[in-house]
């Protein structure tokens, strides 16, 4: 008996497959354009196989949207986001942002779409409102310890900053190299010889 090219595709997936291939699909096609059956046609298996994996499609949503949250609330909870100048801590937490986004690229993409149309996606808006919060706190100290220009918002800085670090998921390709390193040089020079006090 030979076995179809679909039951062949679908041997050997695990969670982490299943939560790749989602991830994969719901940047395709967006979370709520995708349904479970695009979810089985995509990792070759049917949609009972896939709940041997997961409950559904929500809690593969919510595992995706925890592994670019929880790169995130690690890096801002590390003694270099934390202690020292807030100008040298602002820079890190620049550098790391970018290096997490090229490390968690697609689930770091799918965080920044997802709209609150669930609970799953409020609670992750939320976070993101948390993170942003740190970040302008951190200019705002910046500011006040005379490192960064104090005519410019710092909600504004903040927004434009990581508006150009999160503009990277449309047009970065890991196979078109680019290092984070490099990626996050070019973004520290650009915005912050502007922002530092002369």
């Amino acid at each position: 008996m030979t076995t179809t090219p679909t039951r062949q595709r679908g041997r050997g997936h695990d969670p982490e497959s299943v939560l790749h291939t989602a991830v994969t699909v719901f940047n395709e096609r967006g979370y709520d354009g995708t349904s479970m059956e695009d979810l089985a046609r995509a990792l070759g298996m049917t949609k009972s196989a896939i709940y041997y994996h997961v409950p559904g499609k929500e809690q593969l949503l919510a595992r995706a949207l925890d592994r670019a949250l929880d790169g995130l609330f690690t890096m801002i909870a590390d003694p270099m986001a934390t202690s020292g100048p807030a100008i040298a801590r602002l820079e890190w937490v620049v550098r790391r942002s970018v290096s997490i986004l090229v490390e968690r690229l697609p689930y770091v993409t799918l965080l920044l779409r997802v709209r609150g149309n669930s609970a799953t996606e409020q609670q992750a808006l939320e976070w993101r409102r948390k993170f942003d919060r740190f970040v302008s706190h951190l200019v705002k100290e910046a500011a006040a310890e005379g490192h960064i220009r104090p005519d410019v918002d710092p909600a504004l800085v903040t927004r434009l900053l990581f508006g150009t670090v999160n503009s990277i998921t449309e047009w970065y390709q890991p196979s078109r190299g680019g290092s984070a390193d490099e990626l996050a040089e070019a973004i520290l020079t650009i915005a912050f010889d502007g922002l530092r006090t002369r």
